[in-house]
């Protein structure tokens, strides 16, 4: 793959003066309304001089990396609905969340699914109401968000979960933003190689977007002080090409953006386009962009004498002694002024008409993409009976089995019959076959892009197991594929799946909440089997025991997890047809994969 990345100033600015008025002006409407979330209560079209009454008590958001964020979904708009593209947006940076619901506002689906935050003056008092409110929505892009798979609330997972997203999902593309602080995680820098894995024929494509804003809450980030030649390397050694857009001035940044994503969308169709006709999937190199703008963009540039745009201070509440400064009331009217809200809003509140033209329509919208609310598309796996791979058991206990090889049999047969569907992936980190399911092998091979030797075993592009010594990397595409309307499995030993404690509990929150939403419709489980347990880990010892992820989940609403400990090949049989076929579960089997005694006939199993 040629080494390559292009430089924003040796692009065309393809936008006319019109385009881009609209374009700056739905961009300064969206970050209106994002500190208006942030901060008000009442006058949200600041029709009367803004007074402390107007103002939350508690001012709780941030702003830092919101600006920035508004200004890739404008754009997305843009090239969404000129390409008509079939897009989702996940951002990494979930301190964005403002901005997100913002634009969900902006074009409609807000106001569709919530029909008392309607697109008036009253709907924009209630929107910033009640973010981040007692009663009200969280700060994050969360369930309750429309076209949001990913909260953000703990930083690292947004590239898997695009990733996951968009396998087997052809048309689909995840437009995934990574913030500089965010790409500091292990669980983000591991989940770079997952283009490794990404098959363009059978695949969509994931846009990434490196959003380097310099600062975290009080630090430079280390990937913004690189050297600009550093980082490319970096990113072409990810097997990326990278596109530039750097600066802070709004029409040449507009144009710049413009720009790079009708580029990047013809690069992606291209690779597309010749892999499908062709049948060529040697691993292409995707672009992404590294997209540089000062945290706080169009924020206060400084407060009390203190830098503010452009630095770690405008990461949360810029202005934030209201109450004592009442000279921060008027910088906080002359900020929000500055977008002139007379020229985005009409009289009764609502988005200009020519402005609410640039959003795409019905489930063009990201917003409104029916791959955010998987439930939608979710469709039924074929299962076989799994009566038909019973054990015999003439006893208790004068029968010897390995539990989760007849498992696999059960699994290796879900695979084959669901392969038109292509709705079903076993993850796992490289122990598919140590955990004794190799017969999956028979009816497919493991995902693999990169380049495959004449002595490796069962690799292939259009391989359905998928393996990388990542658990994180391995929990975030099956996550990303079930949120998106699929079904899966991740097996992993016991005493390593602690590695994805926080990621178990985000993905526990997603459910409960979801589970809370009328519109959010119901998903496949997330089904994990831990095998090498405590009480059979023959070789590896001590370091290889720890029983102690059963206390973690059992901490959980009963709703929420399930717990299985099934003593034999017949137990778990019945027991991972219960977890297939169930929903909104996360469900843990424990099981062994020595020979051991087998208990129970099939009957009594399914009785147990």
């Amino acid at each position: 793959m040629e080494q390559t990345s292009i430089e924003s100033s040796s692009r065309p600015q393809p936008l006319s003066i019109e385009e881009l008025r609209k374009i700056n002006a739905y961009w300064k409407a969206s970050n209106y309304l994002s500190v208006g979330q942030i901060y008000l209560l009442d006058n949200p079209l600041l029709t009367k001089p803004l007074t402390l009454e107007h103002i939350k008590p508690r001012l709780l958001g941030h702003w830092g990396t919101t600006p920035g964020l508004n200004f890739i979904y404008t754009h997305l708009n843009r090239i969404n609905k000129t390409n008509k593209l079939n897009m989702i947006y996940v951002t990494g940076p979930g301190h964005g969340g403002p901005g997100f619901v913002a634009h969900t506002w902006l074009e409609g689906t807000y106001s569709e699914i919530y029909p008392s935050v309607p697109q008036n003056e009253s709907g924009m008092k209630k929107l910033f109401r009640q973010f981040s409110f007692p009663g009200g929505i969280p700060s994050h892009c969360a369930p309750e968000t429309p076209g949001s798979i990913h909260e953000g609330g703990e930083l690292g997972y947004a590239l898997s979960h695009a990733y996951g997203a968009v396998f087997d999902n052809p048309d689909l593309i995840a437009c995934c933003v990574v913030g500089d602080g965010e790409a500091e995680t292990g669980p983000l820098a591991t989940a770079w190689h997952s283009n490794k894995f990404l098959n363009p024929v059978l695949d969509g494509a994931v846009l990434p977007i490196l959003h380097l804003n310099g600062y975290k809450i009080a630090n430079p980030t280390v990937l913004a002080r690189l050297s600009h030649e550093e980082l490319e390397s970096l990113f072409v050694g990810y097997g990326h090409t990278p596109y530039w857009v750097e600066g802070s001035d709004p029409e040449t940044m507009h144009q710049s953006m413009a720009a790079t994503l009708d580029t990047v969308i013809t690069d992606i169709k291209a690779i597309q386009t010749n892999a499908r006709k062709t049948g060529n999937v040697t691993r292409p190199r995707w672009p992404m962009i590294i997209l540089r703008t000062p945290k706080g963009w169009t924020g206060p540039a400084e407060v009390g004498g203190l830098k503010t745009e452009g630095y770690w201070r405008s990461h949360q509440v810029p202005l934030a002694e209201l109450s004592t400064k009442p000279e921060h009331i008027q910088l906080l009217e002359q900020w929000m002024k500055s977008y002139k809200p007379e020229q985005l809003f009409d009289k009764n509140g609502a988005l200009r008409l020519e402005l609410a033209e640039l959003a795409p329509e019905g489930p063009r919208r990201m917003s409104a993409n029916p791959h955010t609310n998987g439930g939608l598309l979710l469709k039924e796996l074929n299962i076989p009976d799994f009566r038909d791979y019973a054990v015999s058991v003439p006893h208790p206990g004068q029968v010897e089995a390995e539990s989760t090889r007849i498992m696999g049999y059960l699994l290796r047969d879900v695979m084959k019959l669901n392969d038109r569907s292509r709705n079903f992936r076993v993850m796992g980190p490289d122990e598919t076959n140590s955990n004794r399911l190799g017969a999956l092998f028979e009816v497919t091979d493991r995902t693999w892009m990169a380049e495959i030797l004449p002595d490796d075993d069962h690799l292939a592009p259009n391989g359905r197991v998928m393996e990388i010594l990542s658990e994180h990397t391995c929990q975030g595409w099956l996550e990303g594929y079930l949120l998106t309307g699929r079904h899966g499995i991740f097996s992993c030993y016991e005493a390593f799946i602690h590695i994805v404690d926080s990621m178990f509990n985000q993905h526990a929150k997603w459910l409960k909440v979801s589970k809370e939403i009328p519109w959010r419709r119901p998903i496949a489980s997330l089904n994990y089997l831990l095998t090498s347990h405590v009480w059979r880990q023959d070789h590896n010892g001590f370091s290889h025991q720890d029983p102690g992820f059963i206390d973690h989940v059992v901490n959980k609403k009963a709703d929420i997890i399930r717990v299985f400990l099934p003593p034999d090949a017949n137990t778990l049989l019945t027991v991972t047809d219960k977890c297939l076929r169930s929903r909104d579960f996360i469900n843990v089997i424990v099981a062994g994969k020595q020979q051991q005694p087998q208990w129970l006939s099939i009957d009594a199993a399914i009785k147990h």
